[in-house]
């Protein structure tokens, strides 16, 4: 029934909350589990053509500080790119090192989160999506986004949410 699932992960509570969820879905159905991690371009530090990427299609979460590549900040772009594709990249391995008992494939991507996310799903032939949710409400959500809402109303395929601080995961 699901031979490919995916989860895509930013690193954050949310995503994290979703891991055990991914490997019982996985395990019971002895299904791949794509692991991709999304840089958003929209970033100031990537521009708005996110040409650092070579135009490659890619969930933003990640805690931005001082130092971090902030417009008018002093660290050289292409290191702070470099910083964050190797973050990223380290984040997916840790994944699918967590992941160790299924088959996983990673894949960093960038772009804007949830289009990318989508664009992996047609390209790579997936049957489920996994994601983590941070569980925002009103007025939070509506200002912030959510980058789960929109994979789950615009996906072909189905979509599990597991919310941040879930404890009722599989058994």
């Amino acid at each position: 029934m699901y031979d490919n699932v995916l989860y895509p992960t930013d690193g954050s509570e949310g995503s994290d909350a979703a891991v055990e969820h991914v490997r019982a879905l996985a395990s019971s159905f002895d299904a791949t589990v794509h692991v991709l991690s999304v840089i958003d371009t929209r970033d100031a530090e990537f521009g708005l053509s996110g040409a650092f990427f070579e135009g490659e299609p890619g969930m933003s979460g990640e805690t931005r500080g001082k130092g971090s590549g902030m417009v008018g900040g002093r660290d050289d772009p292409e290191e702070t790119r470099s910083a964050r594709l190797e973050r990223r990249e380290a984040l997916v391995a840790n994944v699918a090192d967590h992941l160790d008992d299924v088959e996983t494939i990673t894949a960093v991507k960038a772009g804007t989160p949830h289009e990318t996310i989508l664009e992996y799903v047609d390209a790579n032939d997936i049957d489920l999506v996994v994601m983590g949710t941070h569980g925002r409400t009103g007025v939070e959500r509506y200002l912030l986004g959510s980058v789960t809402e929109k994979v789950v109303r615009l996906s072909d395929v189905p979509v599990v949410t597991v919310r941040a601080g879930d404890d009722t995961g599989p058994e």
